[in-house]
């Protein structure tokens, strides 16, 4: 294969994603990724039209200290605190990543060319915290193609309600059942109701649901697995794609209800559906089973670089993947059931999971940037 049919190749995949309606994110952003122009370089050549960041994300590229020093330099001198510190660093490199997207932003009017941050994990069960804290993140950025994170919790829930009624875009994370997705749903049509009483045009909010996939997969796996019968066995790798169809099902419902209806005057934007934690764990599986297997209009899928690469190279993209496959996927979960394998018990302890392994990271992060400050002479507080 030559470069030019190559090049084809690549860009054949990706493309037809894109063309099924599927927005192509990147799970990754560092200083280095920015600097380097490898950023400009996916959104040219590899449909990238969006970027997600979590506390881990964050962890990996600031605790690796590449790309960061003269900005810990510059805060040491000052005398901030290792808080202040992370946040000065994660909005500097949200708001270079926004910049770079923003041309995405302008041609897809507001729908794409976003970069996401989290709120500080701490604040996950503090609603009121929560929504400080997006405030403080969306004017510390200081770019309409941001979108500030906040996850799925009960506390989260009435956090994503205020913000979006506030008008500040929300891309909520770490959902992982159907039940909550659908309050998930319900949290943002009431904050668009808020909005539209406070007067806000409804058309410049806009929000997506991160609802987690490969993580389903692998607890409700080990537990097949365990079982061991030739039933268990052969569900294994069936339970996450069939929980993200119904999600799937459940947003096409609430965004032809009444409710929604009621709100269709205003030019509203429904919350599109995020596919995420899409890069495969179990090595026995396909490494683009979770982007080939929910290809479905009006989604986003945010990938870690590996993954796109994968897609790239030898995705198979061959049209809508999602609707019409919903009474089998909710076979495949009443026969998890059936064995035992409680579905509401699986994703609370998810839930739980994915909340406390952000706060790890967050708190690695802060380690390490306090020790950089100390470092430099000065007593991190």
């Amino acid at each position: 294969m030559n470069d030019v049919t190559e090049a084809l190749a690549t860009a054949g995949a990706l493309k037809r994603l894109a063309d099924e309606g599927v927005s192509i994110w990147l799970d990754d952003l560092s200083r280095g990724r920015i600097a380097s122009g490898n950023l400009a370089e996916l959104i040219e050549n590899k449909n990238v039209v969006g970027v997600t960041t979590n506390p881990s994300i964050f962890q990996a590229a600031i605790g690796s200290g590449a790309g960061y020093e003269e900005q810990l330099t510059d805060l040491a001198v000052r005398g901030v605190t290792v808080d202040e510190a992370v946040r000065m660093m994660t909005t500097a490199d949200v708001r270079a990543a926004a910049d770079i997207l923003r041309p995405v932003y302008d041609t897809t009017g507001g729908q794409d060319g976003r970069v996401s941050i989290e709120v500080d994990p701490r604040l996950a069960h503090d609603t009121a915290a929560t929504v400080a804290e997006a405030k403080q993140l969306a004017w510390l950025v200081d770019r309409p193609n941001v979108m500030i994170k906040i996850p799925a919790t009960e506390a989260g829930l009435p956090a994503i309600t205020e913000v979006i009624g506030l008008g500040i875009s929300v891309n909520v994370t770490l959902i992982f059942s159907l039940e909550r997705y659908r309050e998930v749903m319900a949290a943002y049509l009431a904050g668009l109701e808020k909005a539209r009483e406070r007067g806000i045009d409804l058309s410049t909010i806009h929000s997506v649901a991160s609802f987690f996939v490969s993580r389903v997969d692998s607890e409700i796996d080990k537990r097949l697995t365990a079982i061991g019968t030739d039933e268990a066995l052969g569900l294994k790798g069936r339970a996450a794609l069939a929980n993200a169809r119904l999600a799937y099902e459940a947003y096409e419902e609430v965004f032809a209800s009444g409710r929604w209806q009621a709100l269709s005057g205003e030019q509203p934007n429904r919350q599109r559906p995020l596919w995420a934690s899409t890069g495969v764990k179990d090595p026995a599986y396909k490494d683009t089973l979770y982007v080939d297997e929910l290809v479905a209009p009006g989604t986003v899928n945010t990938m870690p670089e590996a993954t796109l690469n994968a897609v790239a190279d030898h995705g198979e993209i061959t049209g809508d993947t999602v609707s019409g496959g919903y009474a089998q996927a909710r076979a495949d979960l009443a026969a998890v059931e059936r064995l035992g394998i409680s579905y509401d018990e699986v994703v609370q302890q998810l839930e739980d999971e994915g909340v406390a392994k952000f706060e790890a990271a967050w708190q690695e992060l802060l380690d390490a940037v306090a020790k950089s400050l100390t470092s430099k002479g000065v007593d991190a507080r």
